[in-house]
C-alpha cells in the first residue's frame, strides 16, 4: 500500500509540474526555440537529472555492467523488452493497427515460452518485428499535437503529450502488478539501471560530440519522437 500512495503522490507531482508548466508558457517571453518555450526551466531540469545521473545512475550503471557477464545482460534486456511488448501491442490495437498488434502478441507469446520468460529473444530470430508503441505514440497517430517540450525529474526529456503517456503507460507495464511490493521495486531498480547501462556508450558519444549537450538531447528526442508517431515516414515539418 505504501508504495501504491508513493506512485500515487509521484504522478500527481508530475501533473501538477505539467499544469504549472504548460501555464507559464503563456507568459514567458523571448522564445529562442518555439518548440521549447520553457527553456530555462527545462535547463534547470536537465542539470538537476545530469547531476543525479553522475553522482548515482552511471555509477550505478558502469558497476552493473562491470560485474555482469554479456549473455546475462542481454537476457535481463531481453526480458524487459518482452515485458514492454505487452504494451506495445495494446497501443496498437488503439491506433487500429491489428497486423501489428498481433505480432507484438506473437512476440510475447513465443519469447514467454521458448524464450523461457523472455529471457531469449526467439521472436525476432523468427523475423516478428519489435514495435515498441506507447501510449504517447497513441495520442500522437489520434491527431494530439506533443505541446511544449518538457525535462522532467527523474524522467528526463518529455512533452505535454507524452507526460500523460507516462502515466496511462504505468497501469499497462506489467511490473505494476508484481506481488509482492519489495519484488515490483526491485524490477522497477534492475530495469532502471539495466536501460542505463545500455545508454553508456550513446551517453560518451554526447559528452564528448555535442557543443551543447542540451540542445543535443532536445533535439534528438523530438525528432525520434516524431519519427515514432508516423511510423518511421514523418511528413515534411512546416516551414517557419
Amino acid at each position: 500500500m505504501k508504495g501504491e500512495r508513493l506512485f500515487r503522490q509521484l504522478r500527481v507531482t508530475l501533473l501538477t509540474l505539467m499544469a504549472v508548466v504548460l501555464s507559464g508558457c503563456a507568459t514567458t517571453g523571448d522564445y529562442q526555440d518555439p518548440r521549447d518555450p520553457i527553456e530555462g526551466f527545462n535547463r534547470a531540469m536537465y542539470s538537476f537529472n545530469d547531476g543525479l545521473d553522475n553522482m548515482l545512475m552511471k555509477p550505478l550503471a558502469k558497476g552493473y555492467k562491470a560485474i555482469t557477464p554479456a549473455p546475462v545482460d542481454t537476457g535481463i534486456s531481453n526480458f524487459f523488452g518482452n515485458l514492454a511488448d505487452v504494451g506495445s501491442a495494446i497501443n496498437n490495437l488503439l491506433q487500429f493497427k491489428l497486423e501489428r498488434a498481433a505480432t507484438d502478441v506473437g512476440r510475447v507469446l513465443v519469447n514467454s515460452t521458448i524464450g523461457l520468460l523472455g529471457f531469449i529473444d526467439v521472436a525476432s530470430n523468427m523475423n516478428m518485428q519489435k514495435y515498441g508503441e506507447d501510449f504517447g505514440q497513441t495520442m500522437g497517430a489520434w491527431g494530439m499535437d506533443p505541446g511544449p517540450y518538457i525535462v522532467l525529474p527523474f524522467f528526463g526529456p518529455s512533452n505535454g503529450r507524452d507526460t500523460v503517456g507516462l502515466v496511462v503507460d504505468w497501469y499497462t507495464d506489467p511490473v505494476r502488478y508484481v506481488k509482492p511490493n519489495h519484488w515490483r521495486y526491485s524490477l522497477i531498480g534492475l530495469r532502471a539501471i539495466d536501460t542505463r547501462a545500455d545508454l553508456l556508450s550513446a551517453s560518451r558519444v554526447l559528452e564528448e560530440a555535442a557543443l551543447d549537450p542540451y540542445e543535443f538531447q532536445r533535439d534528438a528526442y523530438l525528432q525520434k519522437r516524431r519519427h515514432d508517431v508516423y511510423d518511421g515516414a514523418p511528413p515534411p515539418e512546416p516551414m517557419e
